[in-house]
């Protein structure tokens, strides 16, 4: 609303209407113009002249004090008075008595202008902000809104906007239970209440709150800021303020004396973050916070690592020194671009508190889901289901947080059940209030784009010495005090500057912030590099299997549909065997058994996109009502948590990220809707789970489940594009390894991320529970099927799944083929849902003895050692690559190459697939199959690659 037009008491015919339904006695007044006459409530006798006056002041005290229709007469003319609608004056009353016209015309303007100053407050608490002096740079109109409300008493003659006049200032007015500008006082005179608004609203803090929807939250915003003398500060929070600034200022100083020609994205402008961000964290403390997890972009950064986090000056300092040698592997990334977790003593509070700086990327609010969801983990592992433990900050500048989506996307988490962190502090860096002293960063010349205000810049007094000046001309501090805080600080700074340059090698591992106490030996090693066999016990499998097919909780009925699922998941257990749901299942399960915790977390996760999973039952005669079998497989176990996700892949990922990073004793799983939808999240994949060792020497064994397969679904839901995450992975295609004992093991410590396509459930079981068994962590990219999650032939038993046995990186042809593999003519590998289709094809062509079809189970990293095996096992036979993805997608591109340096490039691998393409599938059910027909022929067409050459 551009204005507020004023109701200050709306007596007339809906008043009337309102009292009439409850058989109030009315007596009449009429309108100056004509019209029907209108009612007010009344007295037994009558109504005397103060009455009405009576009524609204025991009203104001306590609205349930008087009758009911005064309540509703008051409350409904309140709130008319506040909604903006414009109508005209009321009107005075007419009484046969002059006398009576004379009183009930007083009475009528008191009620009319204690209404007006309860708007006037109103309007100061709603648009207050239009009019508060956030620019230091003098330059509003320049590009900011200069809007003034005309319900704001700039100059005295706008009170007659409110039919107040200049006599009314000093008249005492009863004060509503929406303000605190009162304090202890009930009543104040409009002058002081006008006064104390501006004070609250029209200073240098801007307030947007009443679009808030809950009384509480509002009324405590209110009290925060409108209760007299809540901003002055003692003597003492004063000094602890400056020496905060003493310290945020020189930093900054001495980073531009040290090394004027480097980045440092300074906070120059905007020194007042760190006092501001110090006490957010003392209040904190005081109030039970054992941990403050914060996430914020480049500008002021290093400030923050060395004054609020406390890291130490030196390794700081010599970050800068451009011969410093990395000690550890990857990359390394740009000094404000790391990391760092500090527990310490809080000299304000003296108690333990945990502070952490999650390391980011460029992409500013990419870090906000990872910050919640390690936030989320840290409370999980705590116990603390309210946020009174460990809580979050994230520090945003103003474009990005206005501009990037992934905000949004992590504000929609904030009530969900099992995303919620029960609260964030959120600090948004305005870069025009904020001013940068030196633009984007301190090789930038701002003059180039915005010259006047920078202009205005380079003439601003630093709020150091605005703050100083202040503290010294009232006599908190003296100069001499003040000049002793800067030396000592400056003195802190050259020492540590000293001793940075005796580092000569940069340990990244020192910029941490999630370590993992106790997973690693004591240089950041794995262990062992040994992987035990990841096969349980039948009798485990069998009890997963019994609970899986049954509901634990008495009275509680099920669909029917799903008793039929049940049956048969039972009928599986008693026959030995498992489908994919089952095999999934009994993964968590065991793991669950051995205390380790599960979260499985996406946008349909609970019942499962296909339908297949069901890991919450729902009651269905009773709302609300679920049991989750998994919770009640052990009377000890690790806690399952299976949570539907918003409608978001980028935030969510980013979050799942993040509570993976917490602790290394938990299966994180993220379960895209279609393995398509994981390019939205893409941002989160190429800079935190690719990357993230590389760059943080951080390790991660997030799970993405990415639903793969074309069955002529269209191109949106049909492939998680492999070749991009192929594309990504570190392994080098032209270097032959040596065949070490460790092999297996070692390529898996050595890569960036793990990329499998399991085509049998029993392998699918192998592979979680390898993700906890081994080690360390590695991310690991799962395409999980959907049409073989019904497949008949897509099944595994138990004697695949036992104590003893283990994860297939490569699953060899065991048919009439391998019998004879003299006789073998071509072998084909795939990896996939494509099997079953090949297998087919093969059995009613009946070339089983002259084709052998092995499966690639892991593609990254490649299993150099079990495909030289298999190359050489079939020494006459033409060697083909099939898949069903077009050739420029898929794996041909990642395999091919590795292919060559196995065979030293003596053999051909030659490609059986669709044809390139720029969608990743035909929405065609028609076209879909006759392509599919057509490289199947191909595939067995053992004269398709005569005379041609590689």
């Amino acid at each position: 609303m551009n204005q507020l037009r004023l109701l200050p008491s709306r007596l007339g015919a809906q008043a009337v209407r309102l009292l009439a339904a409850h058989e109030v006695p009315v007596f009449g007044w009429r309108s100056r113009s004509s019209g029907p006459p209108a009612t007010l409530p009344s007295s037994k006798d009558g109504g005397s002249s103060s009455y009405m006056e009576e009524m609204y002041f025991a009203w104001l005290e306590n609205p349930r004090s008087v009758h009911k229709s005064w309540d509703n007469f008051f409350r409904k003319a309140s709130e008319e008075a506040s909604s903006g609608s414009a109508q005209p004056r009321p009107p005075s009353v007419v009484r046969d008595s002059r006398s009576a016209v004379s009183s009930r015309t007083k009475t009528s303007k008191l009620v009319e202008d204690h209404l007006a100053v309860q708007s006037l407050i109103r309007a100061y608490q709603i648009r207050g902000h239009h009019v508060a002096q956030l620019d230091p740079l003098g330059i509003l109109d320049a590009d900011l809104d200069s809007f003034v409300p005309s319900d704001l008493i700039t100059t005295i003659d706008k009170l007659a906007f409110y039919d107040l006049q200049e006599a009314d200032l000093d008249k005492e007015f009863q004060l509503p239970t929406t303000t605190f500008i009162g304090g202890s006082e009930n009543t104040l005179s409009l002058r002081e209440i006008i006064r104390r608004l501006e004070n609250t609203y029209c200073q240098h803090i801007g307030l947007e709150f009443m679009f808030i929807n809950d009384v509480e939250q509002c009324q405590w915003i209110r009290q925060k800021f409108e209760t007299p003398g809540v901003m002055q500060f003692s003597s003492e929070e004063k000094r602890t303020l400056l020496a905060r600034l003493v310290r945020s200022m020189r930093f900054e100083d001495f980073l531009a004396r040290k090394w004027s020609s480097e980045k440092r994205f300074g906070l120059e402008g905007c020194e007042v973050m760190i006092p501001a961000l110090k006490t957010i964290i003392d209040k904190s403390s005081e109030m039970g916070i054992e941990n403050v997890i914060l996430g914020m972009p480049h500008r002021g950064r290093l400030n923050v690592l060395a004054n609020v986090i406390r890291k130490d000056l030196e390794q700081i300092f010599c970050q800068f020194d451009p011969k410093l040698e990395a000690a550890d592997e990857g990359s390394g990334d740009v000094k404000y671009h790391l990391g760092m977790y500090h527990e310490r003593i809080n000299r304000v509070t003296n108690r333990n508190i945990t502070l952490s700086l999650v390391a980011n990327p460029s992409h500013l609010e990419a870090v906000d889901p990872v910050v919640q969801g390690k936030t989320k983990a840290e409370q999980f592992y705590r116990g603390d289901t309210q946020g009174k433990k460990v809580m979050s900050i994230l520090v945003h500048g103003d474009a990005a947080f206005a501009g990037q989506g992934v905000v949004y996307e992590t504000f929609h988490l904030s009530d969900l059940p099992s995303y919620t962190t029960n609260g964030t502090v959120h600090v948004v860096v305005n870069n025009q209030v904020c001013y940068r002293r030196r633009g984007h960063n301190e090789m930038d010349e701002p003059m180039f784009t915005q010259p006047l205000m920078y202009k205005q810049i380079h003439r601003q007094v630093p709020v150091l010495k605005k703050y100083a000046d202040k503290l010294i001309a009232e006599g908190t501090v003296t100069l001499q005090e003040f000049e002793e805080e800067i030396a000592k600080y400056d003195r802190i700074c050259e020492e540590a500057y000293g001793r940075s340059k005796d580092k000569k090698i940069l340990h990244i591992k020192h910029w941490l912030d999630s370590p993992w106490p106790g997973f690693f030996n004591v240089d950041g090693e794995p262990k062992s590099m040994t992987c035990p066999a990841t096969g349980i016990p039948e009798d485990v499998l069998t009890h997963i299997g019994s609970v899986a097919s049954s509901v634990p909780l008495e009275d509680f009925k099920i669909h029917t549909g799903l008793s039929r699922i049940l049956r048969g998941r039972a009928d599986m257990t008693k026959n030995r065997t498992v489908d994919w749901a089952l095999a999934e299942y009994m993964a968590f399960g065991s793991l669950l058994k051995e205390g380790i915790h599960v979260r499985l977390s996406g946008q349909d996760v609970e019942r499962g996109t296909f339908s297949h999973r069901h890991h919450v039952l729902h009651d269905q005669e009773v709302d609300r009502r679920t049991c989750v079998p998994m919770n009640h497989l052990w009377p000890d176990q690790a806690p399952y948590t299976v949570c539907n996700s918003s409608l978001s892949e980028y935030g969510v990922l980013g979050f799942e990220l993040g509570y993976a990073m917490a602790s290394p004793n938990a299966l994180v799983l993220w379960e895209a809707q279609f393995g398509d939808f994981h390019n939205t999240a893409q941002c989160i994949i190429d800079q935190f789970i690719s990357t993230g060792q590389a760059k943080w020497v951080r390790h991660n064994g997030i799970v993405l489940l990415l639903p793969h397969g074309m069955e002529g679904m269209g191109p949106e839901h049909s492939s998680a594009r492999p070749e991009r995450f192929l594309q990504m992975s570190n392994d080098d295609s032209d270097a032959y390894p040596a065949f070490t004992k460790d092999f297996e093991v070692s390529q898996l410590y050595d890569c960036n991320w793990i990329v499998v396509n399991c085509s049998t459930p029993a392998n699918y079981f192998h592979v979680l529970r390898r993700q906890i068994l081994l080690p360390f962590r590695k991310p690991l990219i799962i395409f999980t099927p959907k049409s073989l999650l019904r497949h008949p032939e897509a099944k595994s038993s138990f004697d695949q799944m036992v104590s003893g046995t283990s994860f297939q990186r490569v699953i060899p042809e065991d048919g009439a083929a391998a019998q004879a593999p003299e006789q073998v003519q071509r072998l084909i590998f795939c990896t996939g849902k494509v099997y079953y289709d090949l297998v087919k094809e093969r059995s009613s062509q009946g070339l089983e003895e002259k084709v052998a079809i092995t499966r690639l189970e892991q593609i990254s990293p490649f299993p150099f050692d079990l495909i030289k095996q298999e190359a050489e096992k079939y020494p006459g036979a033409e060697l083909a690559w099939c898949q069903e993805e077009h050739k420029n997608m898929g794996y041909y591109d990642y395999i091919s190459p590795r292919f060559m340096t196995i065979l030293r490039r003596t053999r051909p691998i030659w490609y059986v697939g669709r044809d390139p393409a720029a969608a990743p599938a035909t929405g065609n059910r028609n076209t879909h199959l006759v392509s599919l027909k057509k490289f199947l022929d191909t595939a067995f067409n053992l004269q398709a690659f005569e005379g041609k050459t590689f």
